[in-house]
């Protein structure tokens, strides 16, 4: 008897950035998994989503979280909420790679859902690049 496993034609392979990467690793209506790596010292953009909410589980490293003006640092197991339409940061003070799973949750997950309000590799403020 084979075994297979199913993978859904909606995955697509890793996509590098200038902070890291990211692999979608599931899709599905109203939700997306993700797992994001973010190199040390590196960080993303302080931007904000019109169309979903994120969660933010840390696999390993140290993430630093800017989320509606808090900042709050995560470790290991450890999760945070990013609501829909809030500015948020996500960056690596540590130096071993952040690495950790987004669960985006709404009605249009694509990638150009996304609004820069700064940037340290100088994107356009509203790019469809993501994070």
């Amino acid at each position: 008897m084979a075994t297979s496993s199913p993978v859904s034609a909606s995955i697509a392979a890793t996509e590098l950035r200038p902070w890291g990467a990211f692999t979608i690793l599931e899709e599905g209506r109203g939700y997306k998994i993700k797992r994001i790596e973010v190199k040390p010292g590196h960080r993303l953009s302080l931007q904000m989503h019109h169309h979903r909410s994120e969660h933010w589980i840390v696999l390993s490293g140290t993430a630093r979280v800017l989320c509606d003006g808090q900042e709050l640092t995560l470790y290991n197991n450890q999760s945070t909420y990013v609501p829909q339409c809030t500015q948020h940061r996500l960056e690596n003070p540590g130096v071993i790679p952040l690495v950790l799973i987004e669960v985006q949750n709404g009605d249009y997950l694509g990638e150009d859902d996304i609004v820069r309000f700064q940037d340290d590799y100088n994107r356009q403020p509203n790019s469809s690049a993501a994070s």
